[in-house]
């Protein structure tokens, strides 16, 4: 039985594929060759008009529901291979004058956690603008937006938009207008990035073989505001997440995966240890906490030191000390505090434990109470971020397409904490950096400082980026379930 697939059915291609069933002896081969010459020919195309005419009968012996499944394929590859393709960069750059704009707004009016009510009013107002429905509130101020189909698979993409408690110190036109409060971390760049793939993600939606959903999120610093973003729904039906975070290490664009661990479980803790108040000139009447507190302190240091595999990454650093306030007098309690960070979830927990056991233990030796604190209603623990290896994979590869192998560059561990894994702790995700870097504008100071500076080149690559995430992962989502 001979079968003609020509032009209507490859969605206006070029294409005539001539098929002979008469045996199956060698299917295998056959299928491996023609996968191998579809995906040569995908990889070595540009632009859209990478399919050429088959001039010769191809003769191969398949059974019809194998052939569909390969013809199913092959117009799969073609379709996902416009993600790869400069068109979706370039469409990006277009708007680079307008994701400036929406960028240098959100600098001028930074909000601190929980308080971002006329960030998420701006966002709102940008979608509104580009007819993309959302649903709002989440976390107090976060939205979310959901763009494709409406129904499975739903992939979604987050940007974090507070502010730090900073003074900006860059003297430029659009420097903080709000005193003492500063986008010191890149917030206002992830979203506008984000803004930037929605409206891309709106001009493609038809042919999103599932749902993008876009979190924007309040209250990462020091507020898990993504556990409240959860608590509300954010994360309903979605099977994988991604985000990016500016990074001033790498040049402007440059994109730093790393699968595993790469950030830490972050703790904060506070002690108080009683004891009782005296004259400094009768120390045999009173109980000092000093001692007591100086001996917890110090002991404190040898449990990272002493307990700790040296192959384990974890940080125990006391950062304050609090307690009297006369030269002759002891007082009646001292309260100290600090961080804990770990690489695994697992190591923070014991190294709460062990903190809280040894404080308790050195007061009880110096004949003092005390308590310790864990839960800072301010400052809740954040679990360690874990990227997801397949999704690792997945990112390499659309960055390798869309920006070039050279754009892509080993990602780092840091013991910064970030509230990105309150998601993964319910579904695969991965959370890279982009950089940004450039000494000619001097974008070259870290984060957390007041001399900040962005450049904002990397504005339309990061849209593109996460269009092409959310996208190519849709399509590939829905090959699985197709051939399965």
């Amino acid at each position: 039985m001979m079968y003609s697939l020509s032009e209507p059915l490859c969605y206006k291609q070029n294409i005539t594929l001539h098929i002979n069933f008469k045996s199956t002896s060698r299917i295998k081969l056959y299928y491996i060759i023609l996968i191998k010459s579809l995906i040569n020919r995908v990889k070595s195309s540009s632009g859209t008009n990478w399919i050429r005419p088959v001039s010769k009968m191809l003769l191969i012996p398949l059974p019809l529901p194998f052939f569909l499944f390969l013809f199913s394929s092959f117009l799969s590859l073609s379709s996902s291979n416009s993600l790869y393709s400069p068109d979706l960069l370039r469409h990006a750059k277009d708007d680079k004058e307008w994701l400036v704009s929406l960028r240098r707004t959100l600098h001028e009016y930074p909000e601190l956690r929980f308080q971002e009510h006329k960030t998420s009013a701006f966002i709102r107002s940008q979608l509104d603008m580009l007819n993309i429905s959302y649903s709002f509130p989440y976390g107090g101020t976060g939205v979310v937006a959901d763009i494709g189909s409406g129904q499975p698979p739903f992939v979604a993409l987050r940007a974090d938009m507070d502010a730090l408690p900073l003074q900006e110190l860059v003297e430029w036109e659009h420097k903080s207008k709000v005193d003492g409060v500063m986008h010191a971390c890149g917030h206002d760049v992830h979203v506008t990035m984000l803004l930037g793939a929605a409206k891309l993600l709106n001009q493609r939606k038809h042919q999103l073989k599932g749902t993008a959903r876009l979190l924007f999120q309040p209250a990462e610093e020091g507020g898990a505001g993504a556990s409240y973003m959860i608590k509300d729904g954010a994360l309903e039906n979605v099977e994988a997440i991604f985000a990016m975070h500016i990074d001033y290490t790498e040049p402007t664009g440059t994109v730093m995966p790393m699968p595993g661990p790469t950030q830490a479980a972050v703790n904060f803790f506070e002690a108080r240890i009683e004891g009782k108040g005296g004259d400094a000139s009768a120390p045999h009447l009173s109980i000092d906490p000093i001692i007591a507190a100086s001996s917890a302190i110090l002991s404190l240091q040898q449990i990272v030191s002493r307990e700790i595999d040296p192959l384990y990454s974890q940080v125990l650093s006391t950062t304050f000390v609090k307690g009297g306030a006369s030269n002759d007098v002891s007082p009646q309690f001292v309260e100290f505090g600090g961080t804990l960070r770990s690489l695994t979830t697992d190591g923070l927990e014991r190294l709460q434990r062990r903190v809280t056991e040894v404080i308790q233990g050195q007061a009880a030796i110096h004949r003092c109470n005390a308590t310790v604190n864990m839960n800072n209603d301010g400052f809740p623990m954040y679990p360690a971020v874990i990227n997801d290896v397949k999704l690792h994979h997945h990112v390499e590869k659309i960055v390798k397409s869309l920006l070039g192998p050279d754009k892509l560059a080993k990602g780092k561990k840091i013991m910064a904490g970030e509230d990105f894994a309150f998601y993964q702790q319910l579904v695969p995700g991965i959370m890279f950096g982009i950089g940004i870097r450039n000494e000619e504008v001097g974008s070259v100071h870290p984060v957390h400082s007041s001399y900040f500076f962005v450049d904002e080149d990397v504005l339309p690559i990061g849209a593109a980026l996460h269009t092409a995430i959310a996208e190519s992962y849709l399509v590939e989502r829905g090959n699985v379930s197709n051939s399965s």
